[in-house]
């Protein structure tokens, strides 16, 4: 249509979804540029737009477009990657290993194009996002047609577009100073979840938001195990440390709350925090079941999401609200709840509502934004249509209807698919470009996931440790002489440390793979309290060089990382054949024997029980060095108990299982 024209949709079950949930059957809406200029009875609006150019819309349903509450569209191009696993084992191990080696700004546009073409064939016409290289996916987005609330995440580890979080902050203010105003794209600071942001980052990115009137989006209380950590991290849960940190000053998106209780639902309702619900992902990772009904009870805005397409894995809107329903049916045990008018406004006005978009989108009223779908409710899979009555088309919307029924998309007045033809986006080039990412990262994959050392690395944090490692050790009678003769001249100790440590050893078909410790080290004080735990996660290569003169072990190989997971995610992540427990009670000395430095260990071995060691040990990077410690370990073992006596290099998981029968 021209500049002037005013374009007439006539013939069609018009789904306002304003505040009445009005109905005109049959109705018409008129658009003029961009903008929704009347909507009403088919009649009055064709003799009050006698000029207008008409489009019969075929007796199909002419609603809002569907606003899709939360996604993160370049992950696309990882549908499929990782599933069945748990909520940290699928981000931490596999999601951002991935992430760090293939993202990229031509990775982001891709997977964008491809959401977005996907989008607008299920009804999508806005969505919200948080991802990295956010630029790229508004300019990506915008170039397709489509409307959006583009968060920049932010978060404490290094990301595919920013060494740090100061970077990642630095590049929401600059995409927000560039899009604020945008006609389809509305810029945001997204930092990622309280988990993996620090409280400085928290605040941060909500000073950010509320400088320039922007959204924050984010992941809040997505399962128990987060809120549990939140308790003993920060002696609270989510929502309260969240709100301490000023972020519900800014207009915020919260993503999932599955897990929170009336009173945080009462705190994000004074704060107008807008909600996305997102049924499939939250049931596929196995997260819970958001309290939806209570939610809307109260009055809080609540949106559907899907997550994004490679936990869910599609950007069906239909699936949503399909599930939506179900799932808060369910859960409270009663078949009136969320009834499939509540999950259409969900889906539409309220999910515009809790993207803060509200007076823009959502609804089909004169002067809002022109974004609506035509819906084929004539299909066989939706057939016979009842119409005793009008409101029994949102069951056939919500129960019966397919992503594939949505035959026309417009938005802002543009249209971007008509007679089920995308008129912005070639889908076969796009079919074509990402198989060729599959192939790499399919590539890279098999690598990794036959190396346990690569996996180790691809979570962060491990560093290869001292290369050379004398180890010596003897077994023990009666501790009460080795004690006693830490006195004797030649010993000079620097300091004592006490211990309780809980190690467990993973196996591997391969033993050219290693042996990995998980080790808890709790630090016990004078008095006997513990005083802090410390995890650690250890890679026990095999030894690099033959067993040295005496017993004594010079060389192994030795990756160390922080445990920052629990047990289980690392049992799932590495995926070991078999496993062994070790429980100690460790005294440590730091001590100089003639001049040369050595850490001196008086273990008892509770589990199994196989009694008290003594173990000297030592690392280096200088074989030299390791070559004149390893004399010396002997000569201090045999200086602390008066006599030469044979030792044993062989680490205690070793000797645990030679014990075993």
């Amino acid at each position: 249509m021209t500049h002037s024209t005013i374009l007439l949709l006539t013939n069609a079950i018009v789904l306002t979804m304003d505040e009445k949930k009005t109905i005109y059957d049959p109705g018409a809406l008129a658009v003029q540029e961009d903008v929704i200029v009347a909507v009403g009875a088919e009649a009055d609006l064709l003799a009050r737009f006698p000029a207008a150019e008409v489009v019969d819309c075929g007796g199909k349903v002419l609603m809002p477009g569907l606003v899709n509450a939360h996604t993160h569209v370049p992950m696309t191009l990882l549908r499929g990657l990782a599933d069945d696993l748990r909520l940290d084992v699928w981000l931490l191990g596999y999601m951002m290993p991935v992430e760090r080696e293939f993202v990229s700004p031509e990775f982001v546009r891709l997977g964008t194009q491809i959401a977005c073409a996907e989008l607008i064939r299920s009804g999508v016409t806005c969505f919200a996002d948080m991802y990295y290289f956010e630029a790229d996916i508004a300019h990506a987005t915008a170039e397709a047609g489509l409307r959006a609330v583009c968060g920049q995440t932010v978060m404490k580890f290094p990301a595919p577009d920013a060494a740090s979080y100061e970077e990642s902050l630095a590049s929401a203010r600059r995409f927000i100073q560039e899009w604020k105003g945008h006609p389809l794209i509305v810029p945001a600071v997204a930092p990622h979840a309280p988990y993996t942001c620090t409280a400085e980052i928290l605040q941060a990115s909500s000073a950010l938001a509320r400088e320039f009137d922007v959204p924050l989006l984010t992941h809040l209380a997505e399962t128990a195990v987060e809120v549990e950590n939140s308790r003993k991290e920060h002696g609270m849960p989510v929502m309260p440390y969240v709100k301490k940190q000023n972020v519900f000053e800014a207009k915020v998106v919260a993503a999932h709350c599955v897990h929170v209780d009336d009173g945080e639902i009462k705190t994000l309702l004074h704060h107008k925090v807008g909600v996305a619900h997102n049924p499939s992902s939250n049931l596929k990772l196995a997260s819970g079941i958001a309290p939806v009904k209570k939610m809307l009870e109260t009055g809080l805005p609540v949106g559907i999401g899907t997550d994004g397409p490679a936990s869910n894995n599609d950007l069906d809107m239909f699936e949503e609200m399909r599930l939506a329903a179900f799932v808060a049916k369910y859960d409270s045990n009663d078949p009136t709840a969320l009834p499939a008018v509540q999950a259409v406004q969900m889906a539409t006005s309220m999910g515009a509502k809790a993207l803060h978009l509200g007076h823009l989108v959502g609804s089909l009223e004169m002067g809002k934004r022109a974004d609506l779908i035509l819906v084929d409710l004539a299909r066989l899979h939706n057939s016979p249509r009842f119409r005793r009555e009008p409101e029994a088309v949102y069951a056939q919307l919500v129960y019966a209807g397919h992503a594939s029924d949505v035959t026309d998309v417009m938005v802002n007045g543009r249209w971007l698919m008509r007679a089920g033809v995308l008129l912005t986006l070639n889908e076969v080039e796009l079919r074509q470009q990402a198989q060729d990412y599959a192939r790499r990262i399919d590539s890279f994959l098999a690598v990794r996931e036959n190396s346990v050392l690569s996996k180790l690395i691809a979570i962060g944090g491990a560093v290869e440790g001292e290369s050379f490692e004398v180890q010596a050790k003897v077994r023990l009678a009666d501790p009460a002489p080795v004690i006693a003769a830490l006195n004797k001249p030649d010993i000079e100790v620097l300091y004592q440390r006490h211990y309780r440590e809980f190690d467990t050893y993973f196996f591997f078909a391969d033993p050219a793979q290693g042996r990995l410790r998980y080790r808890e080290d709790d630090f016990v004080e004078a008095d006997g309290v513990v005083a802090s735990v410390r995890y650690r996660l250890t890679l026990l290569g095999p030894t690099r060089e033959q067993r040295f003169d005496r017993d004594v072990l010079l060389s192994r190989s030795r990756f160390l990382a922080p445990a920052t997971h629990s047990l289980r995610f690392y049992r799932e992540y590495f995926k070991p054949t078999g496993e062994v427990f070790i429980q100690k009670d460790r005294l440590r000395w730091r001590l100089l024997f003639r001049g040369t430095q050595f850490y001196l260990n008086l273990d008892r071995l509770e589990k199994p029980e196989l009694g008290y060691f003594l173990e000297v040990k030592s690392r280096t990077w200088s074989r030299r060095d390791a070559e004149h410690k390893a004399e010396f370990a002997t000569d201090l073992i045999a200086y602390l108990l008066d006599a030469p006596t044979e030792t044993v290099a062989d680490d205690y998981i070793d000797i645990a299982g030679a014990a075993q029968p």
